[in-house]
């Protein structure tokens, strides 16, 4: 029995199943904080206590799902190639947001986390939490943060996103399917993208491009925004 749980393998399978369950509690009640990733880790938690099983033992699984991450967030690519001739149409301000929401989370955070004398390598692990897991741990490591903490600002900001997205786009009147796409691919990675993708095809197609450049332009801009407001990280 020790040899099965100790198996890459085994750690793989409680993931796969435990988010699977966390996708039918989702489907069945619709509520947001009932994320199918947040439910999925709190159960790979619990089994990994009752089962006493070790962080690293079950991380020789973890890194076998991280190998495939990042190839696969390569399917976004489907509903925008579906929607290439709406993507050409509105080019330039799809681009300019995009950049424009990418470049003002990350100012964001730095100001955030100064006001409120947060440490400097958590502000740094902080920084790329809008963009998909593999972009955000690679950009993470490279000016200075936590993977690990990188990983929970991803999931809880995309979190947030979804929960608040809905409102400020009927409060603020936003019914432009492109613009709730681009925004939420923006800002709340792929727990937002998945938000779009129900929301309408439009909307997933946005969001799936938007996540890419959004990681293409904080994979350039991250090292020169930290340089700059260096005065604010400490």
């Amino acid at each position: 029995m020790s040899a099965i749980i100790s198996s890459p393998i085994f750690s793989v399978m409680i993931s796969l199943i435990a988010f699977e369950i966390g996708c039918i509690i989702y489907k069945k009640t619709k509520f947001p904080l009932f994320n199918p990733i947040i439910i999925a880790i709190v159960l790979v938690i619990i089994i990994i206590k009752l089962l006493n099983i070790s962080v690293d033992t079950y991380n020789k699984g973890g890194d076998l799902i991280s190998f495939f991450l990042t190839p696969a967030t390569v399917i976004l690519a489907v509903p925008l190639y579906k929607k290439l001739q709406l993507l050409k149409k509105n080019l330039v301000p799809i681009i300019v947001g995009i950049a424009a929401g990418s470049l003002s989370g990350m100012c964001s955070i730095i100001i955030l986390c100064h006001l409120f004398l947060v440490p400097k390598q958590l502000t740094l692990s902080m920084i790329p939490k809008s963009v998909t897991v593999p972009i955000a741990v690679d950009v993470s490591n490279q000016i200075g943060g936590i993977s690990a903490i990188t990983i929970v600002a991803i999931i809880v900001s995309g979190t947030i996103g979804i929960v608040v997205y809905p409102l400020v786009f009927k409060i603020l009147k936003i019914e432009d399917p492109i613009a709730k796409g681009v925004a939420l691919g923006t800002t709340a990675n792929a727990v937002g993208t998945s938000k779009a993708i129900e929301m309408g095809e439009v909307e997933g197609a946005m969001s799936g491009l938007s996540i890419g450049l959004a990681g293409m332009f904080i994979v350039i801009f991250a090292p020169i925004v930290t340089k700059v407001f260096s005065a604010f990280i400490k």
